[in-house]
């Protein structure tokens, strides 16, 4: 499978929107270093079980960075703060996640493209001010009803801590994903084309 996956990455990569120049991606830890970053796509603990970034590195379109400074900054009131999980990805990758899970609930289909594949979506999570995640109904990419929003039977906690979640990054203009809690579209993502450039050349 992993022999499979990066030969699929090899053959998809900048084979469209290929090496686009005329961007706006700003890298996330150098607009906020009290943001946390746990780029799981980096590390081989994913649901692809390998590394499909070249580094832990975050970059949004530059207004959906504005929109996630102002969520955490209203979370650092609160004595919390922001965990996240994955930002931009490069189209590329999609095909990847499409072979392992090609369910819609889940992953975008890669010939329409992510929100992420836009720099337009963020995957996250709320943390204390000493950086331990809260409490939520599942952990990431639980691809089961755990990760629903309208899940049942998720504790009365995780229920409290996910709709704040929920309410303050759609305060700040982002739609929630009704099967992945941890995932926000910027409501603006028609605006920004789909991107496939690595992160070594960001």
């Amino acid at each position: 499978m992993k022999k499979l996956l990066l030969a699929i990455l090899a053959s998809t990569t900048f084979c469209i929107h290929a090496k686009q120049n005329n961007h706006d991606l700003v890298e996330i830890k150098t607009e906020n270093t009290g943001i946390i970053l746990d780029i799981k796509y980096a590390t081989e603990h994913n649901f692809t079980g390998q590394a499909v970034y070249e580094s832990p590195r975050c970059f949004l379109r530059k207004k959906t960075a504005q929109k996630i400074l102002a969520v955490h900054k209203e979370l650092e009131a609160l004595g919390l703060g922001l965990k996240i999980w994955d930002g931009y990805r490069p189209h590329s990758v999609q095909y990847i996640f499409w072979v392992v899970t090609p369910d819609r609930r889940y992953v975008a289909d890669p010939n329409k493209g992510s929100k992420h594949n836009r720099g337009s979506a963020v995957d996250c999570t709320l943390v204390d001010k000493n950086g331990n995640e809260l409490e939520m109904p599942s952990v990431f990419d639980d691809f089961s009803e755990k990760a629903h929003r309208n899940y049942e039977t998720m504790s009365p906690q995780a229920a409290k801590n996910c709709k704040l979640l929920e309410t303050l990054m759609a305060k700040h203009g982002f739609k929630p994903l009704p099967h992945e809690w941890w995932h926000f579209d910027d409501v603006d993502w028609r605006q920004y084309d789909l991107l496939d450039i690595p992160f070594s050349e960001l």
